[in-house]
């Protein structure tokens, strides 16, 4: 569903300037205006869709293919160590249409506060009840997909 005015749907259609570095039939990439570190990328879709989850299937694949790209273009271009990749899903996400943060790194870069606290489990059957859930949500989901 799109949004009254969604920000990279305009840069995606061209209609909001951006630093564009890449694009094709089904998405954009450009720099991001608040960036970690110079370099850092945003990848999404030319489609709106607002989390991962809403992504169709048959864009997936493709949409990685050129977070892969991207990635190594990034660290190359920027004479980077690694990057660093991420997506959110409405916590912490800032304009609500997917988009992958391509990040270059290097070590001691000072990055550290943008990782979360570890919250460990109580004990092994605290993890193994987590398991079980995820593995019954993942098991269900599947059910619903299957024809």
């Amino acid at each position: 569903m799109e949004t009254a005015r969604c920000i990279f749907c305009e840069i995606a259609q061209g209609s909001l300037p951006a630093a564009i570095v890449y694009r094709d039939s089904d998405a954009v990439a450009f720099l991001d205006t608040n960036p970690l570190f110079p370099g850092h990328v945003l990848l999404c879709p030319r489609q709106h869709h607002a989390t991962l989850p809403d992504l169709p299937v048959q864009l997936a694949g493709p949409l990685f293919t050129t977070t892969q790209l991207l990635a190594k273009a990034v660290e190359s271009a920027m004479q980077a160590e690694g990057t660093f990749i991420a997506i959110n899903n409405r916590v912490s996400q800032t304009v609500p249409h997917l988009h992958i943060h391509i990040v270059p790194r290097k070590r001691r870069d000072g990055l550290k506060g943008f990782f979360w606290p570890r919250q460990l489990y109580a004990d092994d059957a605290a993890r193994e009840a987590a398991r079980k859930a995820i593995e019954s949500e993942i098991q269900k989901l599947q059910a619903n997909t299957e024809p």
